[in-house]
């Protein structure tokens, strides 16, 4: 009996076909026929042990191709083929055609009369039919294939030595499936490490999900599994059936695998890159300006309900020419890499090397990032290498013992998500990830990586009570392995990628988070390396003061303030992201107190704010044109708010035009964006204006060249409000007002020149008078 065929827990197919388990190969179909004696001058072979024999059958066997395949012996070539559910097995060589001697449970063999192994083929036949009443012996049908364990180790001893090392920074080109050449042959070669198995057999739509006749190799203590499979190609389905300790099985798909299926399927699929890439103008000019000294400004999108519906080169054709109209300098993506639960937004990986099958091939992706380089847009894409999902067919447990979780089941369980953390302290999973950071920007030409929950990383008592963690070496609380793999993370890509930028979700005031890795801080930890910082306090800050009524907002005026305090410490990005808009927060719009009308200038006041403010800048999509409703992954941003035959049409694409026109003097305006990260760049005007809710300040470029920003959070007009001047020789103009008529404001505007006066005011010799609208964000700039 051959062991029973695993189930594939995805797509199985209806009706046995024990042909399919030969392999690929070229079918020869052949008239039914008895069967052939053919084993003339074929010597029977040394049976096999019988432990040897049940662990090949078992999937338990370490090395097949010392069983398999074909071997010198005294007085000629032993050789043996494990074909379940093949009637015969013949080998053909130049000038030798052999047929095996069948040994029962799938195994053939013999000993040809050669002094050398040939370079060989097999010919399996297999039952092509039933039996009629006319005819009682069933048809015939022949494959020529080639034989697995005719082939040397496809994978060389530096990739060994590098990923034994945890060092190997291209472990997708050692690991997963790769189609290639090997010994003048075409095929896939499959390599997983799986260091805890008792076997691995591969298995997939070229061999019916029944892996008996594929077990694969132990390439030593590295821990990896390796089998060349002659014939298999782009497109095949497969994963692996691992043998745990225990004897059990379980099949599992590729941790490196580039492709899958859509899910809820969830097979690995073979694949290569064929996209010829048009970006070479863009790539080599990115890192031109250190990030933290150029414009950023990023519209955040969930790619699968930007456009509902709509495919990776789809939305080639419009996102690109959506967000150049807007403005923005990047987009950022959540998560793109495949995940099975699209209620996750992508946050609960399972193919950390796959794009989401669900819009397209790795390729349509590629063409997408392609599109959006050649408009002249970044990508920042979110990458999440703090948790992952417990599905029993992808990373949990993967071979059948705790590997790429940590073995501590305290430290392992995510308590928020019901996920399992990393063991950053394993130098192989350590290598899975910082590999996998590095092949998102080299594969896909992606310009940055926001990391995802650093703070639950970086913290052993993260949303754990006391008696739920044990502290570090030290005594602290501090993850010391997430530290240094966030440092190991951000130096390798720095250094393999230029241009790149990585950016940090991290809610806490660890100390050193965009300081680079070897300057040590006060709490004696190198910088983590990044190079920006989502600046949440900022967020939860400003959010809760322009939430208040205005006539309550002199009492919270510090939130407004108190960002200030710190915006040196780190390099900020603020951000209004998809957090803020879902779940019961509502959107940025709905957050606002007042009528429609209100809430819309204090949503374009906060935006001007916003923009003003020290830092870079990100903005989730359907908050450009004031979406009431919050979003929701199901059906995306509310796109008919846009449409003219809507009678509130002209509310939202004000709002649009407002947002487009920031990005346009903000690219324009060195002084909001050169020095986002240092002192110099900003001085206060008036920050204690707290009965009037008026915020003014100067932000200033490298050469000195200042632009005031005035916001003014009260729902009345201040005439002729007095604001100190730098230079008493210069008229200040206007060049941006939030309540001007194109956006749907009142368009109480400054539309002269306004020459300073030599009254003293905010400690400066000159001042200016100018016009507070209500509920509005003023810009002035030297005439």
């Amino acid at each position: 009996m051959t062991a029973r065929p695993p189930s594939r827990n995805s797509s199985d197919p209806d009706v046995p076909n024990p042909t399919a388990a030969a392999g690929p190969g070229r079918k020869q179909p052949a008239a039914p026929r008895p069967r052939a004696g053919g084993s003339h001058g074929v010597r029977a072979a040394r049976p096999l042990a019988a432990g040897d024999r049940e662990r090949l059958l078992a999937g338990t066997h370490h090395d097949p191709h010392g069983l398999l395949g074909a071997h010198s012996v005294r007085g000629g070539v032993e050789l043996r083929a494990l074909r379940p559910y093949a009637r015969a097995v013949t080998v053909l060589a130049k000038g030798l055609r052999a047929e095996l001697h069948e040994d029962g449970d799938g195994f053939f063999s013999g000993v040809l009369p050669l002094r050398t192994v040939p370079e060989y083929q097999l010919l399996v036949a297999y039952d092509a039919g039933e039996a009629t009443e006319e005819d009682e012996s069933p048809g015939t049908l022949e494959i020529e294939v080639q034989d697995p364990y005719r082939f040397l180790p496809s994978l060389g001893e530096l990739d060994l030595h590098l990923i034994g090392e945890g060092r190997h920074e291209e472990l997708w080109k050692a690991l997963g499936a790769h189609p290639m050449t090997h010994q003048a042959v075409t095929g896939t070669r499959f390599t997983v490490w799986a260091p805890n198995a008792r076997g691995v057999r591969v298995v997939g739509d070229f061999n019916y999900w029944d892996g008996t006749g594929h077990p694969m190799r132990s390439l030593g203590s590295t821990g990896v599994w390796e089998l060349f499979v002659p014939g298999v190609s782009e497109g095949a389905l497969y994963k692996f059936d691992i043998t745990r300790p225990d004897g059990s099985h379980t099949l599992r798909a590729d941790p490196m695998a580039q492709r899958a299926e859509v899910p809820p399927a969830n097979a690995s699929i073979v694949t290569e890159s064929h996209h010829v890439w048009r970006d070479e103008e863009w790539m080599a000019h990115r890192g031109d300006l250190p990030v933290h000294e150029a414009p950023l400004s990023v519209y955040e999108v969930h790619l699968g309900s930007w456009r509902p519906g709509l495919t990776y080169r789809q939305l080639a054709l419009q996102l690109p020419a959506y967000v150049k109209d807007l403005g923005f300098t990047h987009v950022e993506l959540m998560p793109v890499a495949e995940h099975p639960f699209g209620g996750s937004w992508g946050y609960q990986v399972t193919g950390f090397y796959a794009p989401t099958s669900r819009m397209g091939t790795p390729d349509d992706f590629r063409f997408l990032i392609d599109s959006l380089h050649r408009a002249g847009i970044g990508v920042l894409v979110d990458w999440v290498p703090a948790h992952f999902p417990k599905d029993d067919w992808a990373l949990a447990a993967f071979d059948g013992r705790t590997l790429y979780e940590h073995e501590d089941p305290a430290r392992a369980a995510h308590p928020d998500w019901g996920t399992l953390e990393f063991d950053y302290g394993r130098k192989e999973v350590r290598n899975f990830l910082v590999a996998n950071a590095t092949y998102w920007c080299e594969e896909f030409h992606i310009d940055g990586l926001r990391v995802d929950a650093v703070a639950s990383m970086l913290y052993l008592d993260y949303s754990r009570e006391q008696g739920e963690w044990s502290p570090n070496v030290h005594g602290g609380r501090e993850n010391l392995d997430a530290v240094a793999f966030l440092q190991e993370m951000n130096a390798t890509v720095y250094r393999r990628c230029p241009g790149v930028v990585t950016i940090a979700e991290e809610s806490t005031a660890w100390d050193g988070v965009t300081r680079a890795t070897h300057h040590v801080g006060p709490g004696g930890f190198g910088g983590l390396g990044f190079g920006l910082k989502w600046n949440m306090g900022w967020m939860h800050d400003s959010l809760g003061y322009v939430t208040h009524e205005p006539v309550h907002r002199k009492f919270h005026h510090n939130e407004m303030t108190f960002s200030m305090v710190y915006a040196y410490s780190e390099n900020y990005v603020l951000p209004i992201s998809h957090d803020e808009v879902v779940h019961g927060k509502r959107s940025l719009v709905s957050k606002m107190p007042g009528d429609w009308w209100q809430q819309r200038a204090n949503h374009r006041a906060y935006l001007g704010f916003m923009w003003a403010h020290p830092g870079k800048q990100l903005l989730f999509m359907g908050q450009e044109f004031a979406q009431g409703a919050e979003w929701s992954e199901g059906h995306g941003p509310d796109w008919w708010l846009l449409d003219p035959s809507y009678a509130a049409e002209a509310d939202h694409r004000g709002v649009r035009h407002l947002v487009s026109d920031l990005n346009a003097v903000y690219g324009a305006t060195p002084a909001l964006w050169q020095r986002d990260t240092v002192p110099e760049g900003f001085a206060w005007v008036d920050g204690d204006a707290a009965e009037d809710n008026v915020f003014a300040f100067l932000r200033y470029d490298a050469s000195g060249a200042p632009l005031l920003a005035v916001s003014h959070f009260s729902p009345v007009v201040r005439h002729e409000y007095r604001l100190g001047v730098p230079d008493p020789g210069q008229a200040w103009t206007e060049v941006l007002n939030t309540d001007a008529a194109r956006y749907g404001g009142g368009n109480v505007l400054n539309e002269d020149p306004l020459k300073p006066e030599s009254v003293p005011s905010h400690g400066r010799p000159a001042s200016i008078q100018l016009t507070l609208p209500p509920l509005a964000t003023v810009w002035l700039r030297p005439a």
